[in-house]
């Protein structure tokens, strides 16, 4: 039994569920009001307590199991969600090596000091004399509340050189851990000091909320630099980590939006007047693993900049950088204008808010918040903002000046995946630099590239693809195979064949049906593992099956492990792979629809009985779904009975 089963086994859903919604039975499953969105007078979530799944039939029309209930609710992905279940349930994720178990130990031993030293510094600020001027300032200049200052665990470093070593001396810590957690400096001489004196402290924490580091600000106006941060440690590295982002994930998650603003009292102000979306790096340039990271919880990303910064050289290469973190994750190191010849195409929605001149984010927001709103809402796609930013200040009359700006924004346009905001883009820039269109369409040859369909695939063999009779796959599995294990069955497959969602895709396009994706899986593991695929088809750093290898975690590679073994008696270059796959994807998708239309049967029935207008629309849900598992009979009608699945 895999971590993830066990996990299962011994957590009921049913528990899991009611310590935040209210539930009552009704037949063999249990029904409620929707957790994830307002709604007071249908009870439309339910949870099924024999497959141990539940399902939205409201307004989020979603569902899954209890790892994807808890990611939601909370707003995590799933590697956050296994750990947080297993440690519920007692499970063992793994057996650590000693190597590991020991790694573990100090980076707990180094977080359990930072703990202490941001307790420390806390109450350096609140409750000495030496405080008092940093607390001022805080509450006075920045406009901060005394509850805002506690959530962000706000402190002050005292002044002296030794007052933060002698303090954790005496508890017992030894220099060693002083120097390895960045809390003091080693001179040349070999004595140690502190490392922040005199200055307002920003207790850093991973997107888990662990301690890493922290981040200060200058008091006096004299000193320098105006902000230091931790040095590069075991738990601190500025280039992975995000100011914020363990309070803003959430907000993101449910927003579907992340903000990335400058500095952290930025972030601060802004999550004072509710908008909790913000992060900031770490007083350096964005990095290519900061949007990783952020990618986890949404692709829709505003960086909102000063005029200043909008407008010059770095930021625009920024840009770029954001657009290629998105796209190739793993590809470092591009110049600005090779960047945008290379990249296939923008895979988020990045946009860029300019701040009116000379005001900062709290500044904005502490003046007047629907302002700030206002920003957010008119933030510009990367290609418009570049394209207004390189126009600044030109002469448009000069042709040569055209020529030159088209020369760089013709080829961002390229690599935009769609057709209509190519379109749309080409048109933008026509107007600005009034030319015909067509002069911009021909000045780029050989840029009309063949694009595939949703996903932004490109085509696969539609030329070589063989014509003849379409071949029959097996009529459905045994009754008694679980949903579960065909999940693990399907994914299975295309672990082994990842070329064949390409394929799928296109079956089922051509049944008139919807594309595969990570919804048609129930169960948050098996989601995870799916997007990953889909991952690893539209890069081209790696093979596909290496790179989902690389990607996973430990204790998702024993659930793969596991999906895999399931597989290991057939033939992946077996011709009935691709049907064997179809039919499963149409069995799940039939199941599932299947579970959808018997409870809305009982909506509508109650809604009948209860006189209640939702009755009408209930119908209509109803005949919808039933059109749609005719249309999902006559695609499973097309295979013959014929089975390659190990049984």
């Amino acid at each position: 039994m895999s971590s993830v089963d066990e996990i299962k086994s011994r957590i009921d859903i049913v528990d899991l569920v009611s310590e935040t919604v209210q539930l009552r039975r009704s037949g063999k499953s249990y029904t409620g009001f929707c957790p994830f969105h307002p709604n007071s007078r249908t009870p439309a979530f339910v949870v099924f307590p024999e497959s141990g799944t539940w399902r939205c039939f409201g307004q989020c029309n979603e569902g899954g199991d209890i790892f994807k209930f808890v990611m939601k609710k909370e707003g995590w992905d799933f590697p956050d969600a296994l750990r947080y279940l297993a440690e519920r349930a007692g499970v063992q994720l793994k057996v650590p090596t000693p190597e590991e178990q020991a790694a573990a130990e100090e980076h707990g031993e180094l977080r359990s000091l930072l703990e202490e030293a941001a307790i420390f510094y806390r109450s350096q600020l609140v409750s000495t004399n030496l405080g008092k001027e940093a607390l001022a300032y805080l509450r006075n200049q920045r406009g901060l509340k005394d509850e805002t200052l506690e959530a962000f665990g706000l402190g002050y470093a005292p002044a002296g050189w030794e007052s933060t070593t002698q303090h954790f001396r005496s508890k017992g810590y030894n220099d060693e851990m002083l120097l390895a957690c960045g809390l003091v400096t080693q001179g040349e001489s070999g004595g140690i000091h502190d490392r922040f004196r005199h200055r307002v402290i920003f207790p850093i924490r991973d997107e888990r909320g662990r301690m890493a580091g922290f981040g200060a600000r200058i008091l006096n106006p004299d000193d320098v630099p105006k902000f230091l941060n931790s040095p590069q440690t075991a738990l601190f590295d500025k280039g992975r980590l995000l100011y914020g982002l363990d309070r803003a994930r959430k907000p993101i998650r449910t927003q579907d939006q992340a903000v990335i603003v400058e500095g952290y009292l930025d972030v601060i102000a802004l999550h004072q007047a509710g908008f909790a979306n913000a992060v900031s790096p770490m007083g350096t340039a964005l990095t290519e693993q900061q949007l990783y990271l952020l990618k986890r919880f949404s692709r829709r990303i505003v960086l909102a900049l000063d005029s200043d910064a909008a407008g010059d050289k770095a930021t625009l290469r920024g840009l770029q950088i954001a657009r290629q973190a998105m796209d190739h994750e793993q590809e470092l190191g591009f110049d600005a204008r090779g960047l945008l010849r290379q990249e296939a195409r923008l895979k988020a929605d990045i946009r860029v808010s300019v701040l009116p001149e000379g005001l900062d984010p709290d500044e904005v927001v502490n003046r007047d918040p629907d302002a700030w709103q206002r920003l957010l809402k008119e933030a510009r796609p990367i290609v418009i903002h570049v394209m207004e930013t390189l126009a600044s200040g030109q002469n448009l009359d000069d042709p040569k000046v055209k020529n030159e700006i088209a020369a760089q924004i013709l080829p961002l346009i390229e690599d935009v995946p769609s057709p209509i905001e190519r379109d749309t883009y080409r048109q933008r820039l026509a107007r600005l630099l009034r030319v015909h269109e067509s002069s911009l369409m021909t000045s780029q040859p050989g840029a009309s590239r063949s694009r595939d369909n949703k996903r932004g695939r490109p085509v696969v063999g539609r030329q070589g693809q063989p014509q003849s009779k379409r071949q029959t796959m097996t009529e459905a599995t045994s009754p008694a195979m679980s949903t579960y294990l065909l999940e693990a069955h399907c994914l299975g497959v295309l672990l082994r064949r990842p070329d064949l969602l390409y394929q799928v895709d296109r079956s089922l396009q051509e049944a008139k049906l919807s594309r595969l994706v990570a919804e048609d899986f129930q169960h948050g593991d098996h989601q995870a593992i799916f997007r990953l695929l889909e991952e690893s088809v539209e890069q081209d750093i790696a093979e596909p099956f290496n790179f989902v290898v690389n990607s996973l975690s430990l204790p998702m590679m024993e659930l793969a492990d596991g999906i895999l073994a399931r597989t290991t008696k057939l033939d992946p270059n077996d011709e009935r792979v691709l049907e064997d796959l179809l039919r499963g994807v149409l069995d799940l998708r039939r199941r599932s629809l299947v579970q959808n239309i018997e409870y809305m049967r009982f909506l509508l029935e109650e809604a009948q009985v209860q006189g209640d207008l939702l009755a009408t629309q209930y119908m209509q849900t109803l005949v919808k779904q039933n059109n749609l598992l005719l249309s999902l009979d006559q695609a499973l009608g097309q295979y013959t009975s014929r089975s390659i699945r190990p049984r």
